[in-house]
């Protein structure tokens, strides 16, 4: 996965309420860009390509190949779960819109969408968390969370997944 080369595809939305500010967000693989009803396209066009160099530099950051995920999953194991879950793969896929993750416990595999490459570290982590969780507990329930909730920023990585409109409810964590 190559996120040097990664242009996200650009959806502008005007606003009449808006006067100065540009703002941009993204969504579900799209860059979707707010800016002033009146600001023209080529007024538009150097900010919109300073988000997405930004954007580049964040995935830039993040693990970007199955064997940076392989090690980052070795030492969340070892820190939160006393190393003692087994997995046969994990590796990023590029097939999850609508989920960050999936794991299939009877069979030890964990896949991670690829767009978790362009957010923070610590939502990856807590992602890869969520997905080893289930390799001991395969459902959502009281003792997952419990597993899951020993990462500190659980919450806060929640949170910053509710607030750009990817985490819709706890079924985009299920497992098959």
């Amino acid at each position: 996965m190559e996120a040097q080369n990664t242009k996200w595809p650009v959806e502008i939305v005007r606003s009449p309420k808006r006067k100065k500010t540009v703002s941009a967000e993204l969504k579900n693989g799209t860059l979707v860009v707010r800016a002033p009803l009146r600001m023209s396209d080529r007024q538009l066009g150097p900010i919109i390509e300073k988000l997405q160099q930004r954007l580049q530099k964040k995935a830039q950051q993040s693990p970007q190949s199955d064997a940076a995920l392989e090690l980052l999953a070795r030492q969340l194991n070892q820190t939160y779960f006393g190393n003692r879950l087994k997995w046969t793969s994990i590796r990023y896929v590029t097939n999850q819109n609508k989920r960050f993750g999936s794991c299939t416990p009877m069979l030890g595999t964990i896949r991670i969408s690829h767009r978790l490459a362009a957010m923070p570290e610590w939502v990856l982590q807590y992602v890869v968390i969520h997905e080893l969780a289930h390799l001991e507990e395969a459902n959502h329930g009281p003792n997952f969370w419990a597993l899951v909730n020993k990462f500190p920023l659980t919450e806060r990585a929640r949170g910053y997944l509710m607030a750009i409109g990817l985490e819709e409810d706890d079924n985009a964590y299920d497992f098959k």
